[in-house]
C-alpha cells in the first residue's frame, strides 16, 4: 500500500502544471540581434505550452544586464553568454559584477556566439592591428559583446586608447553610424546571420576581420574557441573567416519554482522548430550532454527534464 501511495504521489507531481499565477519575463537583447527574435518565439511557445503562465519579452542590453536583472528577481528566463555567466558567478567587478550573483541557475547551453568584427571595406581594415586609430563600436556598455571586445583586443595587444574613437552602442545603432561613414568598424557577438550585419552588408561593402588561434589562446579564457564564419553568410563574403566564439545559454533564478523551470526547459526543447522559424541560428541548438555544462548550478527543474531524457 505504501508503494502504491508513493507511486500515485509521484504521478500527480509529474502532472502538476506550472503555478497558475506564474509570471515569466524573458530577457533578451537588442531588437536587431539574435536573442530578441528567439525570445519572442519562446514567448509564443510558453503561452501555448505552460497553462496559466503570464509571459512577456523584454529587450535589454543583453548578457550582463540580464544576469543582474535575474539576480534582482526581474526576469525568469534570460539569454546570456557562457563566459559572462562565469564572470557573474565568481563576481568579476570589471565585468560589472561587484559581488558574486548567487541566484543564477542554468537551464541550457544553446548555440555558439560568434565574435564578428566587421569593417567597411573603404576603411582599409583587414586585421585586428588595423583597428588602431580607427572608429570602432564595441557594443553596449558592460554587455557581453563589450566584454568580448575587451578580451579579444587585449589578447591582440590593443587597448581602447589605441583606437581612434570608441563608441558603446548596440548592434542597430552601430550599423547606422557605419552607413553614415561615422564609424569604421563594429564588433558584434551573436549567432551567424545576425540581422544588423546583414543590413550593413546591403548598404556598403564590408570586410569581416579574422581572429586567430593565437589571439584566442592569449585570452587565457577556456570559454573562447575558434570557429569559422562561412563564405556567403553576409553579402560580399567570398571566403571563410576564422574568428573567436563563446557559448550562449538560457538561465533562470533560484527563486523560480521547480515545476515552472521544468516546464520552461521542456517547452524550449520540444519546440525547437518554432525557434528555427524565428532565426536560422537555432538550427545549431542540439539536445546532448553539452547543454548541461555551465559555471552556474543547474536548476533542479531543468535537471528533472534532463534526467527524463537520459542526459544525467
Amino acid at each position: 500500500m505504501k508503494k502504491i501511495i508513493a507511486a500515485t504521489a509521484l504521478a500527480l507531481l509529474a502532472a502538476t502544471p506550472a503555478k497558475a499565477d506564474a509570471f515569466i519575463n524573458i530577457l533578451t537583447g537588442g531588437t536587431s540581434g539574435v536573442y530578441y527574435p528567439l525570445g519572442v518565439a519562446i514567448e509564443g511557445v510558453f503561452k501555448k505550452s505552460i497553462p496559466g503562465a503570464k509571459v512577456s519579452v523584454q529587450a535589454t542590453k543583453a548578457s550582463a544586464e540580464n544576469l543582474n536583472l535575474v539576480q534582482q528577481g526581474k526576469g525568469e528566463l534570460a539569454f546570456t553568454q557562457t563566459d559572462t555567466v562565469a564572470q557573474a558567478v565568481r563576481g568579476d567587478n570589471e565585468a560589472g559584477f561587484p559581488k558574486p550573483l548567487d541566484k543564477i541557475r542554468h537551464i541550457a547551453t544553446i548555440y555558439p556566439n560568434y565574435i564578428q568584427i566587421v569593417a567597411s571595406k573603404e576603411s582599409g581594415i583587414k586585421s585586428l592591428a588595423d583597428l588602431k586609430g580607427k572608429r570602432v563600436s564595441v557594443g553596449a556598455p558592460k554587455s557581453g559583446t563589450e566584454l568580448n571586445a575587451r578580451a579579444i583586443l587585449k589578447a591582440a595587444g590593443i587597448t581602447y586608447q589605441d583606437l581612434g574613437k570608441v563608441e558603446y552602442l548596440p548592434f542597430g545603432e552601430s550599423v547606422d553610424l557605419m552607413k553614415n561613414r561615422q564609424l569604421d568598424a563594429t564588433l558584434q557577438s551573436a549567432g551567424l546571420g545576425v540581422a544588423s550585419i546583414k543590413d550593413l552588408a546591403t548598404a556598403l561593402e564590408i570586410t569581416v576581420v579574422p581572429v586567430s588561434a593565437e589571439v584566442v589562446q592569449a585570452t587565457g579564457d577556456p570559454s573562447y574557441v575558434n570557429l569559422t564564419i562561412p563564405a556567403g553568410t553576409y553579402g560580399g563574403m567570398t571566403s571563410d573567416v576564422v574568428t573567436a566564439a563563446t557559448g550562449n545559454a538560457l538561465v533562470t533564478s533560484s527563486a523560480v519554482d521547480d515545476e515552472t523551470a521544468y516546464q520552461m526547459t521542456k517547452a524550449v526543447w520540444e519546440n525547437l522548430d518554432a525557434l528555427v522559424n524565428a532565426h536560422a541560428t537555432a538550427k545549431q541548438i542540439k539536445l546532448d550532454a553539452s547543454v548541461i555544462k555551465s559555471a552556474a548550478p543547474l536548476h533542479p527543474g531543468a535537471a528533472r527534464y534532463y534526467k527524463e531524457k537520459g542526459l544525467m
